[in-house]
């Protein structure tokens, strides 16, 4: 005999979706209103339709910033990725230095973004930062207060240095579940290093890098607290992303409009990119 069905558990989904719907939905539908409005103050406002968007397409400076943006997100998923699988793979796999080197690892991800930021503008600087005396010291010409290319390689290895980390911990929990049975059975064809790596740890660390790489081109998409403290967008425009591009539009200038069409883009393009990460990722590993 049957039993009857139950609805009663979609309760229990209930207060997830209300908060959701507040903290997402919501928020997100009010972006959508304001984009397709021209603002004047709260009680005057005409409808414009996608002239926003149209404006914002054409606009060269939030070009440049878009073209800046995946720049950096590209280097850092570069050289953050590998190098937290090779910071990984040197751990020690069990023991007191084993819980050493996680805590080690953890602790730049403990630290506010704001305090990243000012860490590296002090520790920039040549009169009392040791990187920048030390580089000066070399007979390197460093000055991310006034150089555009050393201030976009202090944002970057600021980036690297924060980050790594993550990668590194979610990799050497990959490499800890694999089972040792692949490594005793790598041992007994005499397989090498590169061997076990290519052919055994590499393909186990899949689903863990899939989640490494979505969270750190999000996470340095959206970076805007780091760069703001240490070189406020400049020298120029050199560190301007997209996030800083949107709040001065939004917070600076008050145009209400353009910066809900503005935010609007910058979530699509984010919700593409990783779409189009997780798909090839998806696809190869069922391959």
């Amino acid at each position: 005999m049957n039993k009857p069905h139950s609805n009663k558990a979609w309760f229990l989904v209930l207060p997830v979706f209300i908060l959701v719907a507040f903290s997402a939905i919501v928020p997100l539908m009010t972006v959508v209103n304001y984009s397709l409005q021209d603002i004047f103050d709260v009680s005057t406002r005409y409808f414009v339709g996608t002239e926003w968007y149209r404006e914002i397409l054409n606009d060269s400076r939030l070009q440049d910033s878009l073209v800046r943006q995946f720049i950096f997100s590209g280097s850092v998923l570069l050289i953050e990725i590998p190098l937290g699988i090779g910071v990984a793979l040197m751990m020690p796999k069990s023991g007191k230095w084993s819980v050493i080197s996680l805590l080690v690892l953890a602790l730049p991800l403990l630290v506010p973004l704001n305090v990243v930021g000012t860490i590296w503008q002090i520790f920039g600087r040549a009169d009392i930062g040791l990187f920048g005396w030390a580089l000066n010291a070399i007979g390197i010409d460093y000055n991310y207060a006034a150089n555009p290319i050393d201030a976009w390689l202090t944002v970057l290895l600021m980036d690297v240095w924060h980050w790594t980390s993550l990668v590194a911990l979610l990799s050497f929990s990959g490499l800890r579940a694999i089972p040792d049975a692949y490594y005793q059975a790598a041992s007994i064809d005499r397989a090498s290093a590169w061997a076990v790596f290519r052919y055994i740890q590499l393909p186990k660390l899949k689903s863990v890098l899939l989640i490494g790489v979505l969270l750190r081109f999000m996470d340095s998409f959206m970076i805007y607290t780091e760069p703001f403290v240490l070189t406020g967008g400049g020298p120029g425009n050199s560190t301007t992303f997209l996030s800083q591009a949107l709040t001065k539009m939004a917070v600076g200038q008050f145009d209400i409009g353009p910066a809900g069409a503005f935010s609007i883009i910058y979530f699509l393009i984010i919700l593409l990119v990783s779409w189009l990460f997780y798909t090839a990722m998806t696809h190869s590993d069922n391959k």
